[in-house]
C-alpha cells in the first residue's frame, strides 16, 4: 500500500452527514487528517426536500475539506437497504456464485434486475458457509449517488453502514472475543450489530432519535422542530428507582416522555437476541456498545444497562487511527462514537477490511468498465503509432519506394480519420446528453427552493404573539431605490384578486424586458427560417410576508426579533444584502426589510396589529 494515499469517505445519515479525508500511515495504519459534520432536521414533513438538502450538505462538506473533485467512499443507511444472511448448503468454490444468485433471487421481495445487490461470505462457524445478502432498490441508489455526483465528486465505492461499523469495530476491537452487540442509535433507525469474534449479524429497528422527538411534539402538542430543540437542550433518559425526585418537574416530565418512547428499542434487542440465537446459533452478547447521535442523551449509557441487564461502555472505533495535527482532538473524543462508519470506510481504502460490500449503480459500472478499456485502447493506441513511425523509417531507406509508400500511409491515415468520424459523433452526442440532464438536474434543484423556503420560515418566523395572514412571490423588487411605491416596491407574482375566476391564471402579467439581440449576430440567409424570440420569463427576486402581531412585552419588536432571528439563520434561500452599483455588497438594515409596522395608539383598542416585510430571494426564481 502506497504511503500517504488519501481517501475520502462520507456517511449519509438520515439527519447526520459526515465527512472525513484519511491517509496511510507509514506502518500501513489510518490517519484522520480531516473531519466535518453537518446536521439535517429529520422531520417527516420535510421528506420532499430530503435529497436537495443532502446534496447542498455534502457539497458544504466537501468545500470546507477542500476534496471537491475527489473520489469517495460513502455509506449508505440501514434502513436503505435489504439484508439476508443465508446458510449455504456444501458447495465447491466453483459453485458460490451461481447458488448466491439462485438465493438472491429467492430472498428478495423485488424482482433482481430492479435492484442493485451484493453479498459476502461469512464464517459461521461449524465448516458451515453463510453468506450476507444486500440489496437496495435501483432508483433509489441512483438518488442517493445524484446526491454525490451533484456535489463535484466522483463514487469510488458505495457501503452500508452496519458493515463499515463492523469493519471499524474488528480494527479497533480486534483483541476482543465475546459476543457483543452493538448498538448504533441513528435518526430513524437502529442498527445491531451482534458480533462473535468475525461472525456477523445486524438487523434494523425503526427506532431512533426522530421517534424520541416524534413522542415529543405529540405529548406537548408542538411542531417537530421544537420537539427536537427540546429534546437537544433539555432531554435525558430517566431511570426506575426515584430517579426524578431530585430533578426539576419539567425536566422530569421530559424525560419520562423519552423513556417511554426508548422501551420500544430494548424490547425489539430481546426478540432479535431470540432470532439470533434460534435461527443462526449464535450466543447472546455479554456486553454491549453504544455508538450513533441517538445515543447522546443523558443517562442513555445507564438506561439500557438498566433494561437488558448488561455492562455498556460507548464506541470508540478511533482507538487505532491516529489523529493529524489539523484535528480538533476535543471533537473527535466528543463525537468518536459517531465516526464508525468513517473509519471502516477508511480502512476499504487501505485494504484492512474484513467485510467489502460495493453496491455499484448503473452509471458508475459503465464509468469503471471504460477506465478498464482505456489503458487498453492507449496501449493500442501507441503500438499502432510506433508501427507507422517504424514503417516509415524503412520505407525511406528505399528512395525509389519513397513515393509509393507515402501514398499507402495515406490512405491508411485516411481510413484511421473516417473511423475517427463516428467517434467524434459519439463524443458530441455525449456532449449533448450530459447538456440536457445538467438542465434537468437544475429544474431538480429549482423544486425543491420553495419548500426550503417554507422551511427556513418555520424554523425561524415563528412567534406566539404574531401569524402570517398573506406570502406572495415579488418581481423587479430593488431595496436599494427609495421606496417610491413603484419599480423598487416590486410587482406581486400573484394577483390580488386570486381564485376569482375559475379556470383562469391567477399570476399578475408582469412586464419584462426582452433581451436585446447581439451586436454581432448573423443576419438569415435568404430563405432561412428563424425561430421567434422566446418571451423573457418573469423572475421573483424577493418574498413579501405580511401578518398580524398581538400585545406583549416586547410590543411590535416582536416582529424585529423575529426578521434578526431570520438574519442569523445563514438561510441557503433567503438573502440579507445585496449588490450595490459597485458591485460590492451592501447589508440590508432593519428599516429596509421592515416595510410596515404598526405600533398600538394610545386610545387604540384592537386584538393585534399588522406589519409587513420584505426579503430578497438568495436567487431569483422563474414564475412560470
Amino acid at each position: 500500500m502506497a504511503e500517504n494515499q488519501t481517501t475520502v469517505t462520507l456517511n449519509i445519515g438520515s439527519q447526520r452527514i459526515s465527512m472525513a479525508v484519511f491517509e496511510t500511515s507509514k506502518t500501513g495504519g489510518l490517519v484522520l487528517k480531516a473531519f466535518e459534520s453537518s446536521e439535517l432536521l429529520a422531520d417527516p414533513a420535510t421528506e420532499a426536500v430530503r435529497m436537495p438538502q443532502t446534496r447542498l450538505a455534502i457539497l458544504e462538506l466537501a468545500q470546507k475539506l477542500k476534496v471537491g473533485k475527489a473520489k469517495v467512499r460513502y455509506a449508505v443507511s440501514g434502513q436503505s437497504v435489504f439484508t439476508r444472511f443465508v446458510k449455504l448448503p456444501p458447495l465447491d468454490s466453483d459453485n458460490i456464485e451461481q447458488i448466491v444468485t439462485f438465493e438472491a433471487q429467492q430472498q428478495l421481495p423485488f424482482p433482481i434486475e430492479t435492484v442493485v445487490w451484493d453479498y459476502e461470505l461469512l464464517d459461521a462457524g461449524s465448516g458451515e458457509k453463510e453468506v450476507a445478502l444486500v440489496a437496495i432498490k435501483s432508483d433509489a441508489l441512483d438518488e442517493i449517488n445524484s446526491c454525490v455526483i451533484g456535489a463535484g465528486m466522483t463514487t469510488a465505492e458505495i457501503d452500508v453502514a452496519p458493515m463499515a461499523l463492523f469493519n471499524a469495530f474488528r480494527n479497533a476491537y480486534a483483541d476482543v472475543t465475546e459476543p457483543i452487540l452493538l448498538i448504533d442509535v441513528g435518526a430513524k433507525t437502529s442498527n445491531l450489530l451482534y458480533i462473535e469474534g468475525k461472525r456477523f449479524f445486524t438487523r434494523s429497528i425503526p427506532v431512533g432519535g426522530a421517534s424520541l422527538t416524534t413522542a415529543i411534539a405529540k405529548e406537548y402538542g408542538i411542531n417537530f422542530a421544537e420537539a427536537e430543540g427540546q429534546k437537544v437542550v433539555n432531554g435525558i433518559v430517566t431511570l426506575g428507582g426515584g430517579h426524578t425526585s431530585h430533578l426539576d418537574e419539567a425536566v422530569a416530565a421530559l424525560g419520562t416522555v423519552i423513556r417511554n418512547a426508548l422501551t420500544r428499542l430494548p424490547t425489539e434487542i430481546a426478540r432479535t437476541t431470540n432470532y439470533y440465537r434460534s435461527n443462526h446459533g449464535g450466543n447472546a452478547p455479554r456486553r454491549v456498545i453504544l455508538a450513533g447521535g441517538g445515543a447522546n442523551l443523558p443517562y442513555a449509557k445507564e438506561f439500557f444497562e438498566e433494561k437488558l441487564g448488561l455492562p455498556v461502555e460507548y464506541f470508540n472505533p478511533m482507538r487505532n487511527v491516529m489523529v493529524g495535527k489539523a484535528v480538533n482532538p476535543e471533537v473527535i473524543q466528543k463525537e468518536a462514537h459517531m465516526m464508525g462508519e468513517l473509519v471502516g470506510l477508511g480502512l476499504r481504502g487501505i485494504g484492512k477490511s474484513s467485510i467489502n460490500i460495493d453496491l455499484v449503480p448503473a452509471s458508475v459500472e459503465a464509468e469503471r468498465a471504460a477506465e478498464k478499456r482505456r489503458p487498453i485502447l492507449i496501449a493500442a493506441a501507441a503500438i499502432l503509432v510506433a508501427g507507422f513511425a517504424g514503417y516509415y523509417l524503412l520505407s525511406s531507406s528505399a528512395a525509389g519506394k519513397a513515393e509509393a509508400k507515402l501514398a499507402e500511409m495515406e490512405a491508411t491515415k485516411q481510413e484511421i480519420a473516417n473511423t475517427a468520424l463516428p467517434l467524434k459523433k459519439l463524443l458530441a452526442e455525449e456532449t449533448a446528453i450530459k447538456a440536457s440532464a445538467s438542465g434537468f438536474v437544475s429544474i431538480k434543484d429549482a423544486q425543491g427552493f420553495w419548500p426550503g423556503v417554507l422551511t427556513d420560515l418555520r424554523k425561524h418566523f415563528t412567534s406566539e404573539f404574531t401569524w402570517v395572514t398573506d406570502l406572495e412571490p415579488l418581481a423587479n423588487y430593488d431595496p436599494i431605490k427609495p421606496n417610491d411605491g413603484k419599480s423598487s416596491s416590486g410587482d406581486s407574482v400573484v394577483k390580488d384578486e386570486f381564485d376569482a375566476e375559475y379556470g383562469s391564471s391567477q399570476l399578475n402579467a408582469i412586464k419584462v424586458e426582452a433581451p436585446a439581440p447581439a451586436v454581432n449576430a448573423p443576419r438569415p440567409r435568404p430563405g432561412q427560417v428563424v425561430a421567434a424570440p422566446v418571451p423573457a420569463v418573469p423572475m421573483a427576486n424577493a418574498i413579501r410576508i405580511k401578518g398580524l402581531w398581538r400585545d406583549n412585552d416586547a410590543k411590535q419588536n416582536a416582529v424585529n426579533k423575529l426578521v434578526k432571528a431570520l438574519r442569523d439563520s445563514n438561510s441557503p434561500y433567503l438573502s440579507f444584502s445585496v449588490k450595490g452599483v459597485d458591485g460590492k455588497e451592501v447589508p440590508l438594515k432593519d428599516e429596509q426589510v421592515v416595510k410596515s409596522l404598526k405600533a398600538i395608539a394610545d386610545a387604540e383598542e384592537e386584538y393585534a396589529w399588522p406589519f409587513e416585510i420584505v426579503i430578497p430571494l438568495a436567487q431569483p426564481m422563474p414564475t412560470r
